[in-house]
């Protein structure tokens, strides 16, 4: 099991990263009030979600640059404080174009929040990766939580803006104990060295890990992407299951991905990374066959739940298996986030363009791809031979 005193440490991230999750799930959940009272079409208001996301994936080339600026604690305090602002901000206009510079700047602020705090707890957790699977189980706790406490503000009379309120005075707390972290101790080992006295022997882009990890990572949010965001409407025309049902068992599968993280929390300080993500695909990959092979009603929402029990310790122990190629690096870890948003964003396009000419059963099929690309890249990174940076012990 984790150590606790380990695990304590990170509680100022954790909480960050729990406003963040509730940031990025409330967004969307607003969106039916912000056209109700502006009057803006469904094109306008998909592109507000639109910028948010390209705001996100562009926080990768913005946050390394800020942090070499004006030092890592100062860069990520600057993009932590847009949060708050940018909710209060929301609340405040209805002018199109303030909005959409307002999702934008959230969707860079999402995305600092994310590079910092993947970087501060993989380089102060002795590479282990369980206190990235509760930092990642904790996001989703917040992406969980934010649309319920929306429906029992709405339905005490409070309104939509008053979550916003909520979640911009959470995200001023989490900047206070944000400013108490020690932000130096992300350069420096657990073994006490400076890490400029460690220097590694490659940089992260000479490291066949950053690779094979970067890669898998683009395959796998792909693949998750597409699940989260095509399967709904590939049960409705397949007419498996009723808009009711599919609805609960969204609910259900965040259940199922809280479960995977806090399991793979506690197997992570026992088994190597690299097992466990080879584990994890393999059993994706069964259950993904279950889910594309069949229209009854129960395997399927087995296999929904399989899915989002497996896909949950992915993400997180990959990054923690790369640690010792982005160790110390906020272009390091910058990047292979980008890289991987980069397979969450083309992906469900490329699904979406063949559904247009073959059918959407057919575009499903070509998800194939990636389950295969997957179990090939966690078997070469199962064999790999450690790159010998510092931070990991080489054969661990």
């Amino acid at each position: 099991m984790t150590d606790k005193f380990q695990i304590k440490k990170f509680y100022p991230c954790y909480f960050a990263f729990m406003i963040s999750g509730s940031v990025a799930l409330i967004l969307g959940a607003i969106l039916p009030y912000i056209i109700e009272e502006t009057g803006i079409s469904f094109a306008v208001a998909g592109s507000l979600l639109s910028v948010f996301a390209m705001g996100n994936f562009l926080a990768s080339f913005v946050y390394p640059p800020l942090s070499k600026l004006l030092g890592r604690k100062a860069a990520f305090i600057t993009a932590a404080l847009l949060q708050p602002a940018g909710l209060i901000t929301v609340t405040l206009s209805s002018d199109v174009s303030v909005l959409l510079a307002v999702f934008f700047i959230l969707g860079i602020s999402r995305g600092c929040n994310s590079i910092f705090n993947n970087a501060y707890v993989n380089e102060n957790s002795d590479g282990g990766a369980a206190a990235l699977n509760i930092l990642h189980m904790i996001f989703a706790v917040g992406a969980f939580t934010a649309p319920v406490c929306l429906s029992g503000f709405v339905k005490a009379g409070l309104g939509w803006r008053f979550e916003l309120y909520f979640l911009a005075a959470a995200g001023l707390l989490a900047v206070i104990l944000l400013l108490r972290l020690k932000m130096k101790d992300a350069l420096i080992a657990n073994t006490g060295k400076d890490y400029s006295e460690q220097k590694k022997t490659k940089p992260f882009w000479k490291c066949s890990v950053f690779y094979v990890s970067g890669f898998l990572l683009f395959f796998y949010l792909g693949l998750e992407n597409c699940v989260n965001g095509w399967f709904k409407t590939y049960f409705k025309v397949s007419e498996i299951m009723s808009d009711g049902f599919a609805n609960s068992l969204v609910g259900f599968t965040w259940a199922a991905v809280l479960l995977g993280r806090l399991v793979t929390a506690n197997l992570a300080a026992r088994i190597n990374p690299k097992k466990l993500v080879f584990a994890d695909c393999i059993a994706a990959a069964v259950f993904f066959i279950l889910l594309t092979s069949t229209k009854n009603l129960t395997v399927i929402t087995v296999s929904i739940l399989g899915l989002g029990f497996f896909f949950a310790g992915i993400y997180p122990t990959t990054v923690s298996n790369c640690r010792s190629a982005i160790y110390g690096s906020d272009l390091g870890m910058s990047m292979l986030l980008a890289v991987s948003a980069a397979g969450g964003i083309i992906t469900p396009q490329i699904v979406g363009y063949v559904a247009d000419k073959t059918g959407l059963a057919g575009a499903i099929s070509l998800l194939s791809v990636n389950v295969i690309v997957m179990i090939v890249l966690s078997i070469m990174n199962l064999i790999r031979k450690e790159d010998g940076e510092p931070g990991v012990a080489a054969g661990d």
